[in-house]
C-alpha cells in the first residue's frame, strides 16, 4: 500500500504542480522521516546531523524558488505524497531487518502485489485502450523506449531498497539531493544549460550539507567500531602482594 501511495501521489503531485513546487515540497521528505523515526521507532539523531538539513533545504529553495506556485489540489497531493513516501522508505528499511531478507528478496515479493494493486488506478487514469495507451500499436522505437523505461524503473526501485537496507532512509534522501545538484551541473557542462547565481548557490549549499552529513556519519561509524584493544584500561585497584617468609 505504501509503495502504491508513493507512486500515485508522487506522480499526481508532479502533474498538478510546477517542477519547482514539486522539488520544494519533496525536500520535506527527509525531515518527515526524522520525525517518524524519532516518535515511532525511538531512533535519535544528533544535533549536528539535524543541522545538516538546513543548508540542504536552503539549497533546494534556491534551486526551485523561481518556479514555485502553490495551488490547493497540487499542495494536497504533494503533502500526502511526502507522508506516504516517508512511511514507505522507513518500512523498506525496517522490513528488511524484521523479515531478515535482502533488497532483492523484499522487492521480489513486493513488486507483483504492488503491480496488481496499481492496475486498477491505471485503468481509471490511463486506460490501455485510449489513444497512446498500452494497447495502442507502437513503433519499434517506442516499444524499445517502454522496455528501457521498465528496466530503469526496476533498477531505481532496487537501488532504493539496497541503499536504505544498507544505510538508512535519511542517507538515501541525501543521495537524492546530491543527484539533483549533479544533474544541474551536468546540464551546464554537457548541454551548456544556463545556471543562475541562485542555482549555483543552491548547489553549493546542497553539496556542503551532504558533505557535512557524510563526514558526521563516518565519524559516528568510526566511534561504534573502535577495537576493544584501543580502549583505555581501567585503573588497577589491587593491593601489592606482601611476601611472607616461613621459618621452621
Amino acid at each position: 500500500m505504501a509503495f502504491c501511495g508513493f507512486v500515485v501521489f508522487t506522480n499526481l503531485s508532479l502533474e498538478n504542480n510546477t517542477v519547482g513546487t514539486y522539488q520544494l515540497i519533496k525536500a520535506m521528505t527527509t525531515p518527515c522521516i526524522v520525525v517518524i523515526h524519532t516518535n515511532f521507532y525511538q531512533k535519535r539523531y544528533s544535533l549536528p546531523i539535524l543541522l545538516t538539513l538546513v543548508p540542504i533545504t536552503l539549497g533546494v529553495v534556491c534551486n526551485s524558488y523561481y518556479d514555485v506556485r502553490f495551488n490547493v489540489l497540487g499542495t494536497t497531493y504533494a503533502g500526502i505524497g511526502v507522508l506516504v513516501t516517508s512511511l514507505y522508505q522507513v518500512w523498506v528499511g525496517t522490513k528488511q531487518t524484521e523479515l531478515e531478507v535482502n533488497a532483492m528478496q523484499l522487492l521480489y515479493y513486493q513488486a507483483p502485489v504492488a503491480a496488481l494493486m496499481l492496475s486498477g488506478f491505471v485503468l481509471v487514469k490511463e486506460p490501455p485502450w485510449a489513444v497512446g495507451g498500452l494497447f495502442t500499436v507502437m513503433s519499434p522505437k517506442v516499444a524499445l523506449l517502454v522496455v528501457l523505461s521498465g528496466i530503469v524503473a526496476f533498477s531505481i526501485n532496487l537501488s532504493i531498497y539496497w541503499i536504505i537496507g544498507t544505510t538508512s532512509p535519511v542517507t538515501y534522501n541525501m543521495v537524492g539531493h546530491l543527484k539533483f545538484s549533479i544533474t544541474l551541473m551536468s546540464g551546464y557542462v554537457i548541454f551548456s544549460d544556463p545556471l543562475s547565481f541562485n542555482q549555483i548557490m543552491g548547489m553549493l549549499l546542497t553539496f556542503s550539507g551532504v558533505l557535512a552529513y557524510t563526514h558526521l556519519k563516518v565519524q559516528e561509524g568510526a566511534v561504534r567500531t573502535v577495537p576493544v584493544s584501543t580502549l583505555p584500561l581501567p585503573p588497577t585497584t589491587s593491593k601489592p602482594v606482601t611476601k611472607v617468609s616461613l621459618t621452621g
